[in-house]
């Protein structure tokens, strides 16, 4: 048998990072293909697994090597403090698009238009998978698969279809773009087949975006306060969707 090493250089290349015990314990619960995983202390690991995690218990006893401090450190670029690490296969584009692409849908799509942070961009993933939607699209040039937005997602990419696509691209559907000019949210019941749109942290939505909309929405929020987080926005819309009329999470 190789080394782990070995095996981690040999499928480093186009592989998703999960960085530390919870990333990987989301991407095996959902169905990731995971070559290889290390930790720094194998019986922590596990013991963790028992704690939290007894589903994958033993396919974490079948797949963890231990490895010295030192080595875990070379492999990844922020050592977490659970001392896991693993490498998975990133699911094809193709079946992402067809995973956006299928209707009917149960659940709506996110768009964050042109998103500039990462670790927002991966906690919308996380609030995603939570509310069980169909997926999440970026826009612009950040990667949705970076590792440090899979480190803020804690994994849950596996979980639901995560791509970046061009404005023209976008899932059919009817489009719903958060906006502090549109309507309060609270008046409007959100279909399942929504296309739920946030603009980036700084700008907002985009010209193009904002023009394509079919409705603009608003959240409530008290005057003279500039905004909420990108993630917070998110929350609250999916919450809404949700609470009024959503499909039931099994």
């Amino acid at each position: 048998m190789t080394d782990p090493l070995s095996r981690w250089r040999a499928h480093a290349e186009g592989a998703v990072l999960l960085d530390g015990f919870h990333a990987l314990k989301h991407a095996l619960r959902f169905g990731a293909e995971v070559p290889v995983a290390v930790t720094t202390d194998r019986q922590a690991a596990l013991g963790l697994a028992e704690e939290l995690a007894g589903d994958v218990r033993g396919t974490l006893d079948a797949l963890l090597t231990e490895v010295s401090g030192q080595e875990y450190a070379a492999l990844v670029p922020r050592p977490h403090p659970t001392g896991v690490a693993a490498l998975a296969v990133r699911p094809s584009r193709a079946a992402g698009l067809r995973a956006l692409a299928r209707t009917p849908r149960t659940a709506p799509v996110v768009v964050l238009d042109n998103p500039r942070n990462l670790g927002n961009t991966g906690a919308v993933i996380r609030l995603a998978a939570g509310f069980g939607a169909t997926g999440v699209v970026t826009t612009g040039t950040l990667d949705p698969w970076h590792p440090t937005v899979v480190r803020g997602g804690a994994g849950l990419h596996f979980a639901t279809a995560v791509e970046r696509l061009d404005l023209d691209d976008l899932p059919a559907g009817p489009l719903f773009a958060l906006d502090p000019e549109g309507e309060d949210i609270r008046g409007t019941r959100l279909p399942d087949d929504a296309v739920l749109a946030f603009g980036s942290e700084r700008t907002g939505l985009s010209a193009q975006l904002r023009a394509r909309a079919d409705h603009l929405l608003r959240l409530p929020m008290r005057p003279q306060v500039s905004s909420y987080n990108l993630a917070t926005s998110v929350a609250m819309t999916l919450y809404h969707w949700s609470a009024t009329g959503g499909a039931p999470l099994p």
